[in-house]
């Protein structure tokens, strides 16, 4: 039986919303979708993207490849897709749960695979199994991709040194203090682990993000505090986010934001 769907958001439009700028936000910055040192030459390369939410990743990838790759879309929930008729002809969409065994029919089937966002769905205690059920799926000489952000070192820029950050900070606090879930640390930890799955030829791609787009990242990061607002069964918290939110708001527009590091980490199956 597949595990419970411990997604912490929504999946309705406005999360759809911000997932899909959060692709391209994260796209624009790191300047490509597949990292550069990953071959992609195959014609017939098999790729496989995991957690595929709204299939902006998906879709992206198919305009870069030759229309005869093969394009999977693996997720717990298929409910964030588009309807397949509009998606490109070589994407094929299947649900699959990480916390499960791997279907059969994928094992050593990808040259690529990918997995990003994945800091508020996974506990760190489940990482290497995902690890090691990620590179099952992969072809001898496949490559695994993860990107994440280390939330476990967010940091605040400010325009001015009298900008406020009390509220951020609180509303922050808060969405911590409920969950271990929401205060994600293993992603610096993530290169150690692909080694220790088996991969090589592991690569760690550590950016910061320029003043302009860390910005707008930021921004797009308050609507999760929105979309927990309105899933939670905690009432109290809920009336405590949509109290803080619009001060959190406010913060923001007079020049005070938060950015973290960002992580690409690619590692190659022997």
């Amino acid at each position: 039986m597949a595990s419970k769907d411990t997604y912490v958001f929504t999946r309705d439009v406005l999360d759809n919303s911000r997932l899909n700028l959060m692709h391209s936000l994260w796209t624009r910055s790191s300047g490509y979708v597949i990292h550069p040192s990953i071959p992609t030459n195959n014609p017939e390369l098999y790729v496989a993207d995991v957690g595929a939410g709204t299939g902006a990743w998906l879709c992206d990838v198919s305009e870069r490849l030759p229309k005869t790759a093969h394009i999977y879309g693996l997720d717990i929930s298929l409910d964030a897709m588009p309807p397949l008729e509009v998606m490109p002809s070589n994407v094929t969409l299947r649900n699959w749960d990480v916390r499960t065994e791997v279907h059969e029919d994928l094992v050593g089937v990808f040259d690529v695979i990918q997995i990003r966002f994945f800091i508020f769905v996974l506990l760190r205690d489940e990482v290497p199994s995902v690890v090691s059920k990620l590179v099952k799926m992969l072809k001898p000489g496949g490559y695994l991709q993860w990107v994440d952000s280390d939330n476990s070192h967010m940091y605040f820029k400010k325009t001015k040194p009298e900008n406020s950050t009390e509220k951020i900070t609180s509303l922050m606090r808060l969405l911590e203090s409920q969950s271990t879930r929401l205060k994600p640390d293993w992603v610096p930890d993530l290169p150690g682990i692909f080694s220790e799955s088996g991969l090589v030829d592991v690569e760690v791609d550590k950016r910061d993000t320029p003043p302009h787009l860390a910005y707008i990242m930021h921004e797009n990061g308050l609507i999760m505090h929105e979309l927990i607002a309105r899933k939670t069964q905690n009432e109290e918290m809920a009336n405590q986010l949509k109290q803080l939110l619009p001060l959190a708001v406010d913060e923001t527009k007079q020049g005070a934001y938060i950015t973290t590091d960002r992580y690409t980490i690619i590692g190659k199956k022997p």
